[in-house]
């Protein structure tokens, strides 16, 4: 079937759930539908339900991140737009660079990685940008909690979803 968008109680984007899952918290009464899906229902034992595509939880959750958003692979990905950093090249295999290599201090931090496709990565190699004259296309800076959920929510194509319920 189809996933639903979970909304924290403030209408702020937490996740993307699975459909069955939603329901599941809709039984349990911890979220409440505020829209559903057009043509996507459930028949069980005599009932049908409709299936939600987004959910907004009853009691607001406090801190989704403690303080920032926590680096990590996907996270560098999402921020990058899932595209190379040098290149600009999509819907390719990705890996992550070190600006400053790791042979040369560099550490993994949002400030120091960049999403790249596998030429860029081996033409750079541990290498420094200077040097090869190969510098990133894409800010490589640590994304505030908003600018990231922002852009999962892009990444996950249901920006518009969110902007109708605003409307």
């Amino acid at each position: 079937m189809t996933n639903t968008i979970l909304l924290n109680a403030d209408y702020t984007f937490l996740n993307v759930i699975d459909w069955k899952d939603a329901i599941k918290l809709i039984y349990k009464g911890k979220v409440e539908a505020v829209k559903y899906h057009s043509k996507e229902v459930v028949r069980s034992a005599g009932s049908t339900f409709k299936v939600p595509s987004v959910l907004k939880l009853l009691k607001f959750i406090r801190k989704i991140y403690k303080s920032r958003v926590p680096f990590s692979k996907k996270n560098v990905f999402i921020r990058d737009d899932f595209k190379c950093a040098y290149c600009g090249v999509e819907n390719v295999k990705l890996t992550i660079d070190h600006v400053l290599p790791k042979s040369k201090g560099g550490k993994s931090t949002f400030e120091n990685c960049v999403a790249c496709c596998k030429p860029c990565n081996d033409k750079k190699g541990n290498k420094l940008c200077n040097d090869i004259k190969m510098y990133p296309k894409t800010k490589t800076e640590q994304p505030t909690i908003s600018q990231f959920l922002m852009m999962k929510m892009k990444s996950l194509g249901i920006q518009h979803i969110i902007d109708d319920l605003f409307k």
